[in-house]
């Protein structure tokens, strides 16, 4: 008969030190100190000379490195005048050319989808920027002559969302096509530095949401949601929910899946108690949406799925980002705690990459 073990107490120093041998704590909380210096990078960076405004953007990137595109693209379509195009593939959509800026973001630098769309887009005559800590991106691009914007910060690609997403808001913002918003940089750190110390590990979890939330997901499977500001959000929450956790989850977005999801929730009948939702709020969010959110969460409940509205902290937009993705980061991370679960290694992803390099 096997035996069951109790739970991993939270507010046990013991249980980091026993499952989290890697101390990923140390980085994922460090998302403020993170921002700060990616901010304090990108004013120092000299962008290239533009010989055209551009048309479009398309930000390429894989995993952690594209979802700082994603939360940046939910910034742009605010405050910028063109479209931002996430890219996450092999080669690039027909449309781009000369008249588009491609960012390359990859930590590593020899991520091979994003090193295809970067040779593609030299191929075209587009105007390339590569984010990286160097590898083989880093070294095409200088060979190029296309600027490269470096960072060093040891960790896992998604353990350093902070340089991913803040190095490509100062890309934009230096190169003129955003406008510069340093005061909200400024308070999104200094509302961060305030969750993380509710949200670490010292904290005892009667005053730790981070704590609280995960202990009511483990066991269960993981439903996001979020609308407009913080939809990708909700995405990377399933993101780390899969790699720290090793856990099942589901993102959605509002209000698309008022169009589809809602219609789907009464079978199997035993799985809808095993979800749990949990929906992210945005002051910014469309009066509509705020109205749909409370209208689904009640027709999810009714249902027999137990639901959660978590919103996101401070004034600016970006603060509401970076609030809400600390918060889930931190949730993962107990998550993986319950589950036993190391949250730095991913031994599938690993086990995928060696089948994918030795394949002809």
């Amino acid at each position: 008969m096997a035996t069951i073990l109790p739970l991993p107490d939270l507010d046990d120093p013991n249980t980091y030190l026993e499952i989290d041998r890697s101390r990923a704590r140390e980085r994922l909380f460090d998302l403020p100190g993170q921002c700060r210096q990616a901010w304090e990078i990108a004013a120092k960076w000299s962008p290239p000379l533009l010989p055209a405004p551009p048309r479009a953007i398309v930000i390429a990137g894989m995993g952690g490195s594209a979802i700082g595109g994603d939360l940046l693209k939910s910034l742009a379509e605010r405050w910028a005048a063109i479209p931002v195009v996430i890219h996450r593939d092999y080669g690039l959509p027909a449309f781009v050319g000369g008249h588009t800026l491609v960012i390359a973001s990859s930590y590593s630098g020899n991520t091979e989808e994003t090193l295809s769309a970067a040779g593609e887009a030299r191929r075209r005559g587009a105007v390339v920027v590569a984010v990286t800590t160097g590898g083989e991106l880093a070294q095409r691009a200088e060979e190029w002559g296309s600027s490269v914007l470096r960072f060093d910060y040891p960790a896992q690609p998604r353990e350093a969302l902070g340089y991913s997403f803040v190095l490509l808001l100062g890309v934009l913002v230096r190169l003129g096509l955003l406008p510069d918003p340093t005061p909200q940089v400024e308070e999104a750190i200094l509302v961060l530095e305030e969750l993380a110390r509710e949200v670490r590990p010292e904290t005892p979890e009667e005053r730790n949401p981070a704590k609280e939330l995960a202990r009511w997901l483990h066991g269960h499977l993981p439903f996001i949601c979020g609308a407009g500001l913080l939809a990708p959000v909700a995405r990377r929450w399933k993101g780390q929910f899969n790699e720290n956790s090793k856990s099942w989850a589901i993102y959605e977005e509002l209000p698309e899946m008022d169009h589809n999801v809602v219609a789907g929730t009464a079978h199997p009948q035993r799985l809808a108690s095993n979800v749990r939702a949990i929906f992210l709020a945005s002051e910014a969010d469309h009066p509509r949406n705020r109205l749909r959110l409370s209208i689904t969460r009640q027709i999810l409940e009714e249902s027999g799925t137990p639901c959660r509205t978590v919103s996101g902290r401070g004034c600016g937009p970006l603060a509401q980002i970076l609030t809400a993705v600390l918060l889930g980061d931190a949730t993962s991370y107990y998550l993986a705690m319950l589950y036993r679960a190391d949250p730095t290694s991913i031994p599938a992803i690993q086990v995928l990459k060696r089948a994918l390099a030795e394949a002809p």
